[in-house]
Parts: C-alpha cells; sequence; structure tokens
C-alpha cells in the first residue's frame, strides 16, 4: 500500500482536531499535525508539529515531511479579547502566504483550503442563493470577512502563476455541532434573539462532520476548484426562534446601530455598529457545485443540523 502524507494545520482548533481525528483512522495516510500551541491530546500514529503559521520554520516542516496534501486549517476566527486587526492579518494572510510559498518550494500536489461564505460578504444586494462564481466582496468592516477575500484573492494570483499547486477552495457555512460554541451561537443562546426590522436574517447550516467529510473526499478526490460548503435549505431567525421556543425582539436598524456604537463606545462590547450588516445581510449558500461537481453531498441540511445541535444543547443544559 503506496502511503499518502497529509500535512494538517489548525490542527488544535475546533474543525483541525476533528479533521485530524478523521485522518488518523485511515492506515494509507501518514498524518501531520501542526499548530501554533501543543494539542490536548496526541493521537497514536499522528506527528505533531508545533510552529507558528507565520513563522520561517513551516519551510522546515514541509520540506522534512514532504505532504502530498496540505490541508490549511489555521485562521483567526473568533479573536482573543485583546487581538488585534494587524495580527490577525498577518496570521490570516501572511500566514497563507508563508504555507503557500513552502508547498511550491518543497512540490506539494494539493493544497485544501477553509474559506469562508463570509468571503462574499454582508451586503443588501447579495442574491437570494450565492453561487461560487458570484463576487467575492468580503466586508473591510469585519476583519475575517476582509481577511478571507484576500486570502481568495492570494490563491487565485497562485492558480495563475503556480498551476501545478492543485487547489480546493472551500466556501463554509455556519458550522454546527455539539460542542460548537462561537459568535453566531451565542446569539442563539440568549434569551430573545435579535431580529432586525425588515430582515429574516437567513442562516445555512453544515454540520462539523460534513465539513470533515468534504475535506477527507478532496484528499482522496481528482476534483479541484470552489465550492460552497452547506447543508441543503436555510433557516430564518425566526425559525431558529421558534425551534428554540424564544421569541425574537425585532428592532428597527437604525436603533440598533446606535446602540451598537454606543456601547462600543463605552467599552462594553467589543462590536460595533458594522455588527448591524452581519445580522441583516446574511449570505445564503447553494451547494449544488458540492455536489454535482465535486460529488460530495450533505448528510444532514441546515435544518437538521439544527435540530441535532439544539438537541445537544437541552441535552446539557440544566
Amino acid at each position: 500500500m503506496t502511503q499518502k502524507t497529509v500535512l494538517v494545520t489548525g490542527s488544535s482548533g475546533y474543525l483541525g482536531s476533528q479533521t485530524v481525528a478523521a485522518l488518523a483512522q485511515r492506515p494509507d495516510l501518514n498524518v501531520v499535525a501542526l499548530d501554533v500551541r501543543e494539542p490536548a491530546a496526541r493521537l497514536a500514529g499522528v506527528v505533531y508539529e508545533v510552529a507558528d503559521i507565520r513563522a520561517a520554520e513551516v519551510d522546515g516542516i514541509v520540506a522534512r515531511h514532504a505532504p502530498q496534501v496540505v490541508v490549511h486549517l489555521a485562521s483567526i476566527v473568533t479573536p482573543a479579547k485583546h487581538s488585534n486587526r494587524a495580527f490577525e492579518y498577518d496570521v490570516d494572510v501572511n500566514g497563507t502566504k508563508n504555507l503557500l510559498q513552502a508547498c511550491i518550494a518543497h512540490g506539494v500536489r494539493r493544497v485544501i483550503v477553509s474559506s469562508s461564505g463570509a468571503a462574499y460578504g454582508y451586503y443588501a444586494d447579495n442574491p437570494e442563493w450565492l453561487v461560487e462564481t458570484d463576487a467575492i466582496r468580503g466586508n473591510d468592516s469585519f476583519a475575517y470577512a476582509c481577511h478571507k477575500r484576500l486570502v481568495e484573492e492570494l490563491l487565485q494570483d497562485y492558480r495563475v502563476s503556480h498551476p501545478q499547486l492543485e487547489q480546493i477552495v472551500f466556501r463554509i457555512g455556519t458550522i454546527l455541532g455539539p460542542t460548537v460554541h462561537n459568535q453566531i451561537t451565542a446569539l442563539f443562546e440568549k434569551p430573545r434573539l435579535i431580529a432586525i426590522a425588515g430582515s429574516d436574517s437567513p442562516f445555512v447550516f453544515i454540520h462539523d462532520q460534513d465539513v470533515v467529510g468534504a475535506i477527507v473526499h478532496g484528499i482522496d478526490s481528482s476534483a479541484v476548484g470552489i465550492f460552497n460548503v452547506a447543508g441543503d435549505g436555510k433557516l430564518t431567525i425566526h425559525e431558529i426562534a421558534q425551534r428554540l421556543g424564544k421569541t425574537c425582539r425585532v428592532m428597527p436598524a437604525g436603533v440598533l446601530r446606535a446602540g451598537l456604537w454606543l456601547l462600543k463606545k463605552l467599552h462594553l462590547t467589543q462590536y460595533g455598529p458594522e455588527q448591524l450588516d452581519f445580522l441583516r445581510y446574511r449570505p445564503v449558500l447553494l451547494n449544488t457545485r458540492l455536489k454535482e461537481e465535486f460529488g460530495y453531498t450533505p448528510k444532514l441540511s441546515s435544518a437538521q443540523v439544527f435540530e441535532l445541535y439544539r438537541a445537544s444543547r437541552q441535552a446539557t443544559t440544566p
């Protein structure tokens, strides 16, 4: 049996640790896990490397292990309390560039990159369903969305200058699973959900195991390209509230914008008026290309994965 070496960056993160666990079950793979911090637990058969994705050591790690495939998951998803935009840009964009340079220098065949539906941006004129040929306009006011756009522009440059490096770019919807805790799930855990007058704030969800499944499929498949990763269908903020047995607090956009401005000015929240667009102009991802061209069909729809998340929350709530 010919073994393939796969290197996973961001391997200690929520998605990275699950990806490494899935790959570690494969006897045909050598798995290298790379993260800036030590893993909480080490899996048998996995080689662990500790390095900052921006560091020169990354080149040596890629050279030493000579992976055929690199799965790049390292990015700043939820910034720490005292984080800043320059640091986040350095990790997200310069870290990706550092890794890509190492991939080119040492003959990596394929790179799989976790982008986000946020790369499309939060705009009033987004189509009802976004497809991969729609423009990526990630808002400058949202570091995460902006950096995902910049990373994708960098990847586009590499597709032209280094076509020998195959690329799979996943624009991922809102990930849900039993232990997910992020900015979006925090909204759902409030006693009342915030809704903005005139907006349904639709969400598309994807089960964490479906994201892992798509990554594994990308390692085995010959397909390349850009793919929306989301479950079938969408749920509005009002449908989500109903499923949670809660109500929505509907607020005029102007009132909410002023309130966020004041709270941020008083240092009572890290979120400013720009969060208004994050809430009301959700990118809604169509997954047709993922299923028909890439060959991976998510096992759970948006509604099904939300029900799984809801049930797991109820089971752990005293």
